[in-house]
């Protein structure tokens, strides 16, 4: 139970952070559509809508926490869902900006079933925050930690779809799917840009100078704006122990290194390495730190 609830609590965090901008861009095409109906101004219907998107991540966590890490996709198929995942948000962004509004149902009533059908399908259109929760649950091992954690997410996330379903009852739908296109772009663009970091298909920087190593034992922190320090020196040649500590709950709370996923806190220990660096990742990609052997 307390796993559960620290999911729970570290779920609603990650929705009310990262998700709110994200999830909303990639994901509001579906409640634009919904509420641009001209039976779809109820605001009932959000609330619908939000009930259905619960329950969908709701059972999702629990299946793949059922299924744990017998279906963990390791880093490399993350990265590539992530491009593949920010290529499809800016497609569908373009489309609705050239169309002026976004794709909705064909007749004109939207009743209070179609509403949860909407919601509920907001799951099969994940942005990158929703795949990094998704990895949570698989490696929870539980179906009520993966269903608390999916949970918290949407729990996190639906004040900004609340927002959102307000906004649709008043603005024009020409100018709001222009707006959001844009947003949605953004979005896609950090999507991409996060998966290829992720699966390290980035041009790495080189780092910055540092100062010489006196120990084989270096200490990382994790923390909710990356790891800290970003950049620590190592000796080369000998066996390297890296002690990854959590700072703040977040995406850095898993660490990608030599292809591996790290759930923190955690202890790396790396054979004799020659001069150069070494780079880590956060679950998402979104942050990156470095092991400087000399």
């Amino acid at each position: 139970m307390s796993t559960a609830a620290s999911l729970l609590a570290g779920g609603i965090a990650a929705g009310l952070v990262a998700g709110t901008a994200t999830c909303t861009a990639t994901q509001g095409g579906l409640l634009m559509g919904l509420a641009g109906r001209p039976h779809g101004r109820d605001p009932a219907l959000v609330g619908w809508f939000l009930a259905g998107r619960l329950a969908s991540y709701t059972l999702a966590g629990a299946l793949l926490g059922l299924l744990g890490s017998a279906i963990s996709p390791p880093p490399a198929a993350r990265a590539a869902l992530l491009v593949a995942a920010g290529v499809t948000v800016i497609v569908f962004a373009v489309r609705v900006m050239r169309r002026g509004h976004c794709a909705a149902p064909r007749d004109g009533q939207v009743s209070r079933y179609k509403a949860p059908l909407l919601g509920a399908a907001t799951i099969l259109v994940p942005c990158g925050v929703t795949l990094s929760m998704e990895m949570i649950a698989v490696s929870s091992g539980s179906p009520l930690a993966g269903a608390a954690a999916m949970a918290g997410f949407v729990a996190g996330t639906a004040p900004a779809f609340a927002l959102l379903g307000y906004v649709l009852r008043r603005v024009s739908r020409t100018r709001l799917a222009r707006l959001t296109g844009l947003v949605a772009i953004a979005a896609g663009l950090w999507t991409v840009g996060a998966g290829l970091n992720l699966g390290g298909w980035l041009p790495a920087a080189p780092p910055p100078a540092a100062a010489r190593p006196v120990s084989t034992t270096v200490t990382v922190w994790a923390t909710r704006d990356g790891y800290r320090p970003a950049m620590v020196p190592a000796p080369a040649g000998v066996p390297v122990e890296i002690v990854f500590k959590q700072a703040d709950r977040g995406c850095t709370g898993t660490v990608v290194i030599g292809g591996r996923d790290m759930a923190l806190p955690a202890t790396v220990r790396l054979p004799p390495q020659p001069p150069g660096t070494l780079r880590y990742v956060c679950g998402m990609g979104m942050y990156a730190g470095f092991i400087n052997f000399s």
